[in-house]
Parts: C-alpha cells; structure tokens; sequence
C-alpha cells in the first residue's frame, strides 16, 4: 500500500513551498551581488545561485531553524562559489572574450587585488562590499565571531592598500 498524504499534509507542504520560494526572491538579488564578487563572472554567478538555490531546495528539510534561512542559503552560495573557484583553477580559459561591460569593470585593479586575497580575507571583504553587508551580519554569515570578522576586514583593507599602492 502506498502512503498518500491528506488534504491538511497537502496544504502545510504546499505553504512551505511557497514560504521557501518567497524568501529566495526577496534574495536573489543579493545573492548574485555576492556570486559576482566572488567568481568575478556574470554567467558563473548567476550558475551558481541557480546551483545554491538547487541544493537550498534539496536540503530545505535539514534547516533546523527558519529564522537563519537568509545565512544557511548565503552559506550554500559560498560553499558553490568555493567549489567554483577551484575548478576554475583547475581549468585554464585561454582567450575568453568579455561577456559584457560588467567583466571589463571586473577586470580593474581592485577586484583584481580583491581576488589575489586568501580566501577567509576575500569573503569578508565580499559581503562587507559587495553584499552591503553589516559586520554583524557578515560574521553571522560566515559563522565567526564579530571580533574575527573585523580583524579579517581589517587586514584585508591593509592588504589591499599595500597592493593597489604598488
């Protein structure tokens, strides 16, 4: 015998579905600021909030508190973007033309620098700038205490300086 659910199941299922999807619009926008900033590429970050909110979807049993939907999505981005970064190292592109004027922009010095950044500094500097994140938001994303988000900020701006100087 198969189990069918009832009307009632039916319902609550169908209300969470929209309650998921009504929370990844009112996001979306920011989480292509931040795959943006992270990939430096229009077309990889608007695969990988595709991918993000794919796996967002998949997962959406395991988040244990609602309230956090806003930093456990941002983490899936993150996590994809890294999964990205990786692969693109692995695969060299020769010859890419721009897609738009968005990737010249990206091609300037400071997302340059910003990219040259370790990891841990280039993902506070991302949502701080890119995201128009908060530090206190930004340390929630990112699961570390304010002080450390700080402390990260701060020797990412030291070494962009230091970069852009030169």
């Amino acid at each position: 015998m198969k189990w069918e659910p009832t009307r009632k199941e039916r319902t609550g299922m169908k209300l969470q579905e929209e309650a998921f999807w009504t929370q990844v619009n009112a996001l979306k926008e920011r989480l292509y600021r931040i795959a943006c900033g992270y990939l430096n590429s229009q077309s990889a970050a608007i695969d990988a909030v595709d991918d993000a909110v794919y796996r967002a979807w998949q997962a959406k049993a395991k988040l244990r508190q609602p309230e956090y939907f806003d930093t456990w999505i941002t983490r899936i981005l993150l996590n994809v973007c890294a999964k990205e970064k990786r692969r693109q190292k692995r695969e060299k592109v020769v010859g890419e033309l721009p897609e738009t004027a968005q990737q010249e922009f990206d091609s300037l010095p400071l997302k340059e620098a910003v990219a040259r950044l370790p990891q841990e500094l280039q993902e506070v500097i991302i949502l701080r700038y890119f995201a128009d994140l908060t530090l206190v938001q930004t340390a929630r994303q990112l699961s570390i205490p304010q002080g450390t988000a700080a402390t990260r900020q701060r020797k990412a701006l030291q070494l962009l300086k230091l970069d852009l100087e030169e």
